[in-house]
């Protein structure tokens, strides 16, 4: 089991090291960065949506900007579309699931929004459908995915691919990536100096 346990830290290891020492998505994350700054500052606010952990993901990450992350600061206008239960279950139930974020981003979402979608796979249709939506209104997509970026890649403006095809190591450097961003908002947004 020790063995087993080494090969997953090393796993994700070596996961996060393929983002590192690729300067085309660090780039990406600066550019998402800059993005959400901009249209933070032009007030605008920042959606995020995913299913299952991705969705934990997404509310985390909602959290850090309308909460803190380091620095005690106004609140950022941030929201994670699934928390609202009674909206999602009458919602999949008279139109289906498919619809759940789609429906939302047509009703919450004004040009120059940001929509972030969280989808290990990039094939999830209610994030896809979302994004579909979103660029209808103007909004700016951000993909939250795996290597290949699935049917998101075509329609995300900035695309985190994560370097694998490993859900768990995905997810793991989602958050991680997530919280760069968060923690780069922040500063650019409440420079202190």
């Amino acid at each position: 089991m020790q063995q087993t346990i080494r090969e997953i830290i090393q796993t994700s290891i070596d996961t996060k090291k393929n983002v590192l020492e690729n300067p085309e998505l660090l780039h990406r994350i600066q550019q998402i960065v800059e993005a959400m700054v901009a249209a933070l500052k032009n007030g605008n606010k920042v959606l995020f949506c995913g299913n299952g952990g991705s969705a934990a993901d997404a509310q985390h990450l909602a959290a850090e900007l309308s909460g803190r992350f380091y620095t005690d600061r106004d609140p950022l206008p941030s929201e994670a579309l699934h928390c609202n239960s009674s909206y999602l279950t009458a919602v999949a139930n008279d139109y289906g699931y498919d619809v759940v974020y789609s429906r939302l981003i047509k009703g919450l979402g004004k040009q120059g929004d940001i929509l972030v979608g969280l989808s290990t796979s990039g094939n999830s249709t209610n994030i896809v459908k979302a994004m579909e939506q979103a660029r209808q209104l103007g909004m700016i997509n951000v993909g939250f995915t795996g290597e290949t970026g699935g049917a998101m890649k075509d329609i995300c403006d900035h695309l985190i691919n994560v370097p694998s095809k490993d859900t768990p190591r995905i997810q793991e450097v989602h958050i991680m990536v997530g919280h760069i961003v968060c923690q780069l908002v922040e500063e650019q947004l409440f420079k202190t100096n």
